[in-house]
């Protein structure tokens, strides 16, 4: 085969797994390995070595050893790219090898017996002294006869100074990188622990790198108006100090233009490829605001847009589609206060990729009552085996997404949510009313599936809300459902990016994590 990755690449869709697409490397310096631990389907250990510039690698069931007695099986497979060597994070379930992995063990080895590795995998047994942080000495790789389909080899450590009797994997779990668990990368897949370094440096966050400063300074230095130079684009900028949040001390149009172009680089993932309808406040929260669909003629050439091909006459035919950081920037200067973007995007319309779980308080819902009804919807979720996040919208509401692989139907949605959001419902019926009018519901809370409809949308993560301080709707972890000190409104424009730098984002598990909805009995 003229690419030995041509296998990998064919597996794999790149713009759904976080896996590299790599290349084949130069080689030089020392032979490089990698263990990592990865729970598919199945738990299991890939051992890769690298031979000629990609890592030829074996899915261990049971995991190398150093126990000189242990004989484990050892199926051969793909080769990899050598940017697998420190690959950490989740795979997307419904993708080839979905699942969490971590950098079990790293280091370098040398080929035994020959000076040509490739030829003597070819031959069927590799002799390779290994010198990682876990494994050392001689382990021995030998081909079996295939019963089964696959290629079966068999993985033994030599008895040497190395062994240890009885030396199990899993007495070892966590990753030499980054110090973490597999259910540690499987929580926050976008923050790394690097366990040698001090603490206060040892938490790496893997969002997209903030705004300089120097553009924030620059805005800070206009005037009431100017042009604003953001992510490469020139934006005219208006009206900067009116009060647009009442509060002490009130947010201006500077700061909420601050504040989008801040938030930009980590909310686009919500937004992008997907039709914005914007909730408009002009005269600034303390007025009545309007919805906003029509891209403006005076909207700048760069600014992508999207025609509906089913709108009727009289409905918006040109939606914005903030394909890039400066749109929200620009949506924003625009007097957009709220971003609302549709849940399917431009090229599949029909075809949600979320299904949404929207948690509407009544008068008499208190935050106990909705925290207890957020946590149902958690058991059940976790029950399924489904991938789901929670996110307090910033008013009084806590929204559950969770993403679906594409073909669903809005209707499919619907009835998907509306069957979970029903047996939740069940169990504690004296919270919950079925009925659509806010008089008849006699203050109950709404467990509203009715969300999943095409050009029906829920607030992004990270949209400000037009309230008061600005509060932001804001994506939790699971286990946040627990903290006493959790509010829907905890988090304002001037709080959520000390949080993101702390905690990171916790709906980034979410992209690239679509799955077939389960059936629910």
């Amino acid at each position: 085969m003229s690419d030995p990755l041509e296998t990998y690449r064919r597996k794999r869709d790149f713009h759904r797994t976080p896996e590299p697409a790599g290349a084949v490397a130069e080689a030089g310096g020392a032979r490089r390995f990698v263990v990592q631990r990865h729970r598919a389907s199945r738990l299991h250990y890939d051992l890769r070595f690298e031979i000629d510039g990609v890592l030829v690698s074996w899915a261990v069931p049971k995991g190398p050893t150093l126990d000189p007695k242990a004989r484990r099986l050892a199926m051969h497979v793909e080769d990899h790219p050598m940017e697998y060597l420190e690959f950490e994070g989740v795979i997307p379930s419904g993708e080839y090898g979905g699942g969490d992995v971590v950098v079990w063990d790293i280091g370098t080895w040398e080929p035994v017996r020959t000076s040509d590795p490739r030829a003597a995998v070819d031959s069927g047994e590799l002799h390779a002294e290994v010198n990682g942080r876990k494994l050392r000495g001689r382990l021995v790789l030998v081909r079996r006869d295939a019963e089964d389909g696959g290629e079966p080899w068999m993985l033994l450590h030599k008895r040497d100074e190395h062994a240890v009797e009885g030396w199990d994997p899993e007495d070892h779990p966590r990753s030499v990188l980054t110090g973490r668990t597999n259910d540690e990368v499987l929580a926050d897949p976008h923050h790394l622990w690097r366990s040698g370094a001090p603490a206060a440096e040892a938490s790496v966050s893997l969002l997209p790198e903030p705004l300089p400063d120097s553009a924030i300074d620059e805005l800070e230095s206009l005037g009431q108006q100017g042009t604003w130079e953001v992510f490469g684009r020139r934006l005219k900028v208006t009206n900067l100090d009116k009060v647009l949040f009442p509060g002490e001390p009130p947010v201006t149009k500077r700061e909420l233009l601050a504040y989008a172009a801040r938030i930009a680089p980590v909310a686009l993932p919500y937004l992008e490829g997907r039709a914005l309808n914007m909730h408009r406040y002009p005269e600034g929260a303390g007025a009545k605001g309007f919805w906003h669909k029509e891209r403006p003629g005076h909207a700048p050439e760069w600014l992508p847009g999207w025609d509906n091909p089913d709108a009727d006459p009289g409905e918006t035919r040109t939606y914005v589609v903030p394909d890039e950081p400066a749109a929200l920037v620009w949506a924003a200067n625009f007097g957009a206060l709220e971003w609302h973007p549709w849940t399917s995007r431009t090229e599949a319309p029909d075809e949600p990729t979320y299904a949404l779980v929207d948690l509407d308080p009544g008068e008499r819902t208190s935050w106990d009552d909705l925290l207890v009804l957020a946590r149902l919807h958690r058991t059940a979720l976790e029950h399924l085996g489904m991938t789901a996040r929670p996110k307090v919208t910033g008013r009084r509401g806590i929204q559950i997404w969770v993403p679906v692989v594409g073909g669903y139907s809005f209707d499919d949605t619907r009835a998907w949510v509306e069957k979970l959001s029903r047996t939740v419902g069940k169990v504690v019926p004296e919270l919950v009313s079925w009925k659509w009018e806010v008089k008849a519901r006699k203050g109950l809370a709404r467990l509203d599936y009715t969300q999943n409809a095409i050009n029906k949308t829920l607030v992004a993560p990270y949209s400000p809300r037009p309230a008061a301080g600005a509060p932001v709707s804001v994506p939790l972890t699971w286990d946040e459902l627990d903290d006493p000190d959790l509010r829907p409104d905890r988090w304002t424009i001037r709080t959520v990016l000390d949080r993101l730098a702390e905690r990171g984002d916790p709906f980034r598990v979410l992209l690239g994590a679509a799955q077939e909805l389960p059936e629910i009995s």
